[in-house]
């Protein structure tokens, strides 16, 4: 526990961009001992250790919350979910998880003349933005063609599909809010 402690503090002290002088002072104690704290060379007092959060402006309860998994902020190509049976070539959730959030991202290429099922009226908001070729987007009982850099955004409250009319493929970022899977 002592390392993982030290780590944690220096970890924050460099996300707070400060050196261990800069910490040791505001903490009011000596930069040698941030420095063997974080070197896992000594142990530390529940006051030391609030004094340091103090200075670092964290709480307690908050630097003890992350013990468990740390939250992701940043994915890979390799973190991405396929999904298959969505009438996409590629149907990818960008976001593990990301069903459970407010918003989820997903990464769609479409074949020429595939199209994804058509989506019922629901609560909640969809954005887009193409990535490559054109994308049809038919909205209630209108269709937008949607080329290379542009974006989509609306509310949800009529039927909705994707299709791709062309005869290159398509690629794009769609955002459903709240996730619809």
């Amino acid at each position: 526990m002592k390392s993982e402690i030290g780590q944690k503090i220096k970890d924050l002290r460099l996300a707070a961009d400060l050196t261990q002088a800069e910490l040791a002072d505001r903490a009011q104690l000596t930069k040698g001992f941030i420095s063997q704290l974080e070197n896992d060379q000594t142990s530390i007092s529940l006051d030391s250790l609030a004094d340091i959060l103090d200075a670092l402006s964290v709480s307690l309860s908050e630097f003890f919350a992350g013990d468990g998994e740390a939250e992701r902020i940043a994915y890979t190509p390799a973190d991405r979910v396929p999904v298959e049976g969505r009438g996409a070539t590629i149907f990818d959730l960008l976001v593990p998880g990301s069903t459970n959030n407010q918003m989820d991202p997903i990464l769609i290429t479409l074949d020429p003349g595939q199209s994804l099922p058509p989506e019922e009226p629901h609560n909640g908001e969809e954005f887009g933005y193409v990535l490559s070729g054109q994308l049809m987007l038919r909205f209630g009982k209108k269709s937008f063609r949607l080329k290379k850099e542009e974006c989509f955004y609306f509310e949800a409250d009529k039927r909705h599909q994707f299709q791709n009319k062309s005869k290159s493929k398509t690629t794009f970022i769609w955002v459903t809010s709240p996730p619809q899977m």
